[in-house]
């Protein structure tokens, strides 16, 4: 299992940083043209922009907190604990956050929901870029 940790490692490594990417270009470009999108075709956009954006981030998402639960347990370190309770918080705001604003808007465009989705998704943005943080400047 030792010679298999160096690869782990960097899959989870790069996968913290490949979300920590994706998630400011969703946060700063993508939620915000949302907007921009017409009423009658808000609908069609939201459940495409749910489908095409699950097949990029759920293999990503899968891959670091099954690299992480490896490391960690592998690890049982502090720091890991830390990095791991932090995708906790990532997963949590998800699926109680952003999931269900998500699934209002596919029932059509509404600026408050759209507005809170905005405003919670900064928890992922920020969580991100603290865990990419951290294993960057642990390099």
């Amino acid at each position: 299992m030792v010679d298999c940790m160096p690869l782990i490692l960097k899959l989870h490594i790069f996968s913290t940083i490949f979300m920590t990417g994706l998630i400011w270009c969703i946060q700063i470009v993508h939620y915000p043209l949302f907007s921009l999108v017409e009423e009658k075709s808000f609908k069609n956009y939201q459940s495409s922009h749910q489908r095409r954006i699950s097949i990029v981030v759920l293999p990503i998402m899968l891959l670091e907190l099954g690299t992480g639960i490896l490391l960690m347990l592998q690890s049982q370190t502090f720091d890991w604990y830390i990095t791991m309770g932090l995708l906790a918080l990532i997963w949590l705001s998800t699926f109680l956050l952003q999931v269900p604003c998500h699934q209002k808007l596919s029932h059509g465009y509404s600026a408050t929901v759209l507005k809170r989705l905005v405003i919670s998704n900064w928890i992922r943005t920020l969580l991100w870029t603290a865990r990419a943080f951290i294993f960057v400047s642990v390099m």
